[in-house]
């Protein structure tokens, strides 16, 4: 989903990709803008991308407001948690939803189907695409 979306804004805006356990303050300070990706576990965000926003949210804090952010969220059945969960950190930071969440359901719901490695259908992706080009094209117009 991240990949999709960040391969379809290149041709608009300067891209940097990086998964939660990479990303640290300093890339948030860095960034105009910020599409978040991640699954739900067991109703709420994975704990990589909690731990990302658990090191991130205070040395930020005050620093990235009014930035424009959106989220794409995959889940086996419902995502609404995970988004809201994280709509709520955005809104400490100030920053600015510029789309609504986009929660993409695997429909995995025995023990296999949860730890097995997901495919998301071609469809959903060309959501994530738009939200990307959206994103880039919003940045480097100036509209956000």
């Amino acid at each position: 989903m991240a990949e999709a979306a960040a391969e379809a804004g290149r041709d608009e805006a300067e891209i940097v990709l990086k998964s939660a356990d990479q990303a640290g303050p300093e890339d948030m300070l860095a960034a105009d803008g910020y599409i978040f990706c991640a699954p739900e576990n067991l109703a709420a965000l994975s704990g990589l991308m909690k731990e990302f926003f658990d090191r991130c949210y205070y040395p930020v804090l005050g620093k990235i407001e009014g930035r424009p952010y959106a989220q794409m969220i995959c889940a086996g059945s419902d995502g609404e948690n995970a988004a809201r969960q994280l709509a709520r950190i955005a809104t400490g930071w100030r920053l600015k939803e510029v789309q609504p969440a986009l929660v993409i359901y695997t429909h995995a719901q025995t023990p296999q189907a949860i730890l097995a490695e997901k495919t998301i259908p071609e469809s959903q992706l060309e959501k994530c695409r738009e939200i990307g080009v959206a994103m880039a094209a919003g940045l480097s117009l100036g509209v956000f």
